[in-house]
């Protein structure tokens, strides 16, 4: 299969699935992505999804340009080409917690598909790029929207206009990354990540993410007040109210620490 879903608990792990060209996205795979997320999406038992590609040499490496003169060539449903050529892009009514877990190369689509997720787990083997550059195709997953708002602007615009390749830890210094974990095991942190993640009280979580995430689209005085607005609406959940009762208790969860690096 050219996309792999696995179906853990809550956790859905998605999972590109074609190492023998570096996970590279064709028309089928795109597809896939797509169905994927959306089942995601609709499924009110999962609460994470975790996006990876198969193998420890690339996350992903783009779209397959030998499948077209023109990415928007590889595709022909029209469902598709709405969602991105990637499958996923343009998809942003997701309101749940997503996380990539990147081993290897994460270029070009690759890296536009890695910026759709909320935070970024790389191997230390792991190496970023607007590789495309260099054949003259643009960006057109939501490149040159997420980046800036995820590493500022001067540093998308360094990566988008010279092609350059930069490391792990390059990607971290930026905030590309989040963490760096040894090869192949950037999976593995994104499952415990997940895990976690998945067990805290849930409507409060949703409410702080979609606050964040529509801060870019608000003043600050009015994101001051959605923000506060959504918060207050978890106030009477049952789930806080257990959360203060455990509290009480002296019961002290152990935080998760970031890595190392």
């Amino acid at each position: 299969m050219s996309v792999q879903v696995e179906i853990r608990g809550p956790l859905h792990i998605v999972t590109l699935n074609r190492p023998e060209v570096h996970n590279c996205v064709d028309r089928p795979v795109a597809e896939a992505l797509r169905a994927a997320v959306k089942a995601f999406r609709d499924d009110q038992t999962a609460r994470v999804l975790i996006l990876t590609g198969a193998g420890t040499e690339a996350f992903c490496s783009g779209a397959d340009l030998k499948a077209a003169t023109s990415p928007f060539n590889l595709y022909s449903s029209p469902d598709a080409v709405g969602d991105g050529p990637m499958g996923i892009s343009r998809i942003t009514d997701v309101d749940k917690p997503t996380i990539a877990a990147i081993n290897g190369h994460c270029y070009a689509g690759g890296l536009e598909l890695a910026c759709w997720c909320d935070f970024r787990i790389a191997d230390e083997a792991a190496q970023f790029g607007v590789l495309n550059r260099r054949w003259g195709v643009p960006l057109v997953d939501g490149g040159t929207q997420r980046l800036p708002r995820i590493v500022g602007l001067g540093n998308a615009l360094y990566l988008i206009e010279t092609g350059v390749r930069i490391d792990a830890r390059t990607a971290l210094r930026m905030g590309l990354v989040q963490e760096i974990v040894p090869k192949g095991k950037a999976l593995e942190r994104a499952i415990e990540f997940g895990e976690r993640i998945a067990v805290y009280p849930w409507h409060s979580l949703l409410a702080d993410r979609l606050a964040a995430h529509s801060a870019w689209a608000l003043p600050l005085v009015d994101g001051l007040r959605l923000e506060a607005r959504l918060g207050e609406a978890t106030l009477g959940e049952i789930e806080m109210r257990e959360g203060l009762q455990r509290y009480a208790r002296g019961d002290r969860p152990a935080p998760l620490t970031p890595t190392g690096e």
